[in-house]
């Protein structure tokens, strides 16, 4: 059996701000086209979309849902996704697969943060827009005034296909602007209906006007518009698919997910203006120099992306694929290039939120999931090994908020390490290290929402529950001027005692050199065998550390003399002359605590580059660079200590209203003032 036909798919993302309504809509949308008997609601966590315990517990999304079904000759699959900044890199990841995003906005909010950043997303990738202004029914909901803050974010490609009848609770019905036919709703029923007096004249002006933005992108319509010849409805609609697919139009629509008012249209609208991967142009990849161009045609090679995984502990992995290209089929077997390995695909599936409905074979441009591949995670590609190409899935949201854990029994340490990793596989943006002077888990997440998120999954998923501990920032000590001191050891019980002796100068080495040892001993003075042992003590010294109990670094050891005995000196007595010589010295050579600094990139809009500034210079950071990106958007590169960004990622979103964005990494060592030395705990004395 074939799969679907490529040109009837509809692949739709709806994206916004959290709270704009985009799971109710997802849950409309399927109510409308029968594939449920009733809506499940948010607040009940019963929905579609929204399966997940930690979603139903939270009352909002925080991974994308896919929903496919097909539904009067179309197969439509629908991508759920969440709306808080937190969760972006499951939006980046699904704007990479679909071939239309639907923008869903409040009436009552208008453009909020979040709808910005993933429109500019949308830009960058050349996706096509629509835009559902929703929550028309609700207290303050104003569509005119919704219409004039789109069009003044996004610019003069807002065309509004509907108007309102009615306002707030009184909302119960779309006028179709471009066949100027109203409808009023019922109980989920639309009925066609007069358009109400009071707002005919507006109604007729705004028909002509989109009826005018619509034939200015046909010379041929817009000349026969000019003189007197008013397109046909099919004219229209066809000359609107062409402006969404090139991206320039942006059909603006309106309803309640909660009351089904207009949510019949809007599907309509998606079937008949919304591009299919058809409409998309093919996909462009660059190899070693080489350039190769992917048609989406059942009759190429297969060849399929995986965009999500998620983890159960049960059933094991989950491989959400985009068909690329060709036909996938239970059983084939297909090549990972970055493992080198072959996959086996048994027991293809689509999926309706969390339902599986098995499947034989799927073709391009559609969607697909399969369980338990051996090797393959997100971001994989899956070809014949002929053509070995990796398609890109670029996701370039940072996690950047940093929080030490621990488990709670000590005998999970392990097995958190090990449900970590697995959970890596379902968030791709997660980041899990052992630091390495403290060897505390550090969870690297993109805030704090994500990082709740996280641990409520190992708890449930991997029954591992953590605790979240201070982060022991990775000072360490060093000198600053050189020093001399005498290691002595010796001790006498009975038979055979130990002795050593060795004569010890240090100097501060350049940062980043960390250790050097230096033989200086003339006339045996220490036999050489023992010299080893030497180095071996000062470098325990170092690495049990200083004053403040943290290793210490870029130091030059000189062994230039010492004694030994014949019978009673050894390996163990020479190195504790080393650790002791090394231990008096240093105390001699005005050590200093040195703290870690970062390079940091932050991206936010120019309008509050003041208040960012003023905010890093709080944090005793040394700006090296402003500048504007091609956005106009204002970079900053700043040197900041790393025990200030401790909460950066969270501090970051307040300032910028979730605008905001930031890079880091560790940059170097410097010294620490005084001020940070002082709240330092001085170790006890060895």
């Amino acid at each position: 059996m074939a799969g679907f036909p490529t040109e009837q798919i509809r692949n739709v993302a709806l994206v916004g701000h959290n709270g704009s309504g985009k799971t109710t809509l997802a849950e409309a949308i399927a109510y409308n086209a029968k594939l449920i008997a009733r809506k499940g609601r948010v607040e009940d966590g019963n929905t579609i979309s929204d399966f997940e315990p930690e979603e139903q517990q939270h009352l909002f999304s925080v991974s994308s849902a896919l929903i496919s079904f097909e539904q009067g000759g179309y197969k439509f699959n629908i991508i759920d996704t969440p709306g808080f900044p937190d969760f972006f890199y499951e939006v980046q990841a699904a704007i990479e697969v679909v071939d239309l995003a639907i923008f869903v906005v409040s009436a009552i909010d208008k453009v909020e943060s979040q709808t910005l950043n993933i429109w500019k997303l949308c830009v960058k990738k050349n996706i096509p827009r629509m835009i559902f202004v929703n929550k028309l029914d609700k207290e303050r909901a104003d569509f005119d005034d919704t219409l004039e803050s789109l069009r003044d974010t996004f610019g003069a490609g807002i065309a509004p296909l509907h108007y309102p009848i009615g306002s707030e609770a009184n909302f119960n019905g779309v006028i179709d602007l471009l066949s100027d036919q109203a409808y009023s709703y019922s109980a989920s029923i639309a009925s066609p209906t007069a358009i109400p007096e009071q707002i005919a004249d507006k109604e007729h002006s705004i028909h002509d006007n989109l009826i005018e933005g619509i034939v200015v992108a046909d010379d041929s319509l817009m000349e026969r518009y000019l003189e007197g010849d008013t397109p046909s409805y099919k004219e229209l609609e066809g000359a609107l698919a062409l402006g969404v697919k090139s991206g320039v139009v942006y059909p603006t629509l309106l309803g309640s997910a909660l009351c089904d008012i207009g949510i019949d249209l809007l599907i309509k609208m998606i079937c008949e203006i919304g591009p299919s991967p058809l409409d998309r142009p093919p996909l462009q990849i660059e190899i070693a120099d080489k350039k190769f161009q992917i048609q989406c045609s059942t009759d190429s090679e297969p060849l399929a992306l995986v965009y999500k995984t998620t983890v159960d502990p049960f059933v094991g992995m989950v491989s959400y694929l985009k068909v690329l290209s060709g036909e996938l089929k239970n059983d084939l077997s297909l090549y990972n290039p970055r493992t080198k390995t072959n996959e086996k695909l048994h027991g293809l599936f689509s999926l309706f939120g969390n339902k599986q409905s098995p499947i034989s074979c799927v073709g391009a441009g559609d969607f697909c999931c399969v369980a338990k591949l051996s090797s393959t995670m997100t971001g994989d590609t899956l070809v014949d090994k002929a053509t070995p190409l990796t398609v890109p899935l670029p996701i370039t949201q940072q996690a950047n908020h940093i929080q030490a854990i621990a488990p709670q029994s000590q005998g999970d340490d392990d097995k958190l390490m090990t449900s970590l990793r697995k959970l890596q596989e379902e968030s791709v943006v997660l980041g899990v290290t052992r630091e390495e002077q403290s060897h505390q888990i550090l969870l690297s997440t993109t805030g704090d929402l994500h990082f709740t998120i996280i641990c409520q999954k190992l708890a449930r998923k991997f029954s591992v529950k953590v605790d979240t501990i201070e982060i022991i920032i990775p000072y360490r000590e060093t000198i600053t001027v050189s020093a001399k001191a005498e290691g002595k050891y010796k001790k006498q019980s009975g038979g055979h005692g130990q002795y050593g002796v060795a004569s010890l100068a240090i100097e501060p080495l350049e940062r980043g050199k960390y250790f050097e040892f230096h033989d200086q001993i003339v006339g045996g003075a220490i036999p050489k065998q023992f010299l080893p042992a030497v180095e071996k003590g000062a470098l325990e010294a170092m690495v049990t550390g200083g004053k403040y109990g943290f290793p210490i670094v870029d130091v030059s050891v000189t062994c230039y003399d010492g004694k030994y005995h014949p019978v009673d000196s050894s390996e163990m007595s020479f190195k504790m002359a080393g650790l002791f010589g090394f231990r008096e010295a240093y105390t001699k050579a005005e050590p200093v605590v040195l703290e870690p600094i970062d390079q940091v990139i932050v991206t936010v809009p120019a309008s509050i580059q003041g208040d960012v500034l003023g905010d890093l210079n709080s944090k005793r950071a040394k700006i090296v660079s402003t500048d504007l990106d091609e956005e106009g958007q204002a970079v900053i590169s700043a040197l900041v200590p790393a025990a200030e960004l401790r909460r950066y990622a969270l501090e970051l979103k307040a300032l910028s209203s979730a605008r905001g964005s930031f890079t880091r990494e560790h940059a170097h060592y410097d010294v620490a003032p005084q001020l940070v030395v002082s709240k330092l705990q001085v170790k006890d004395a060895h």
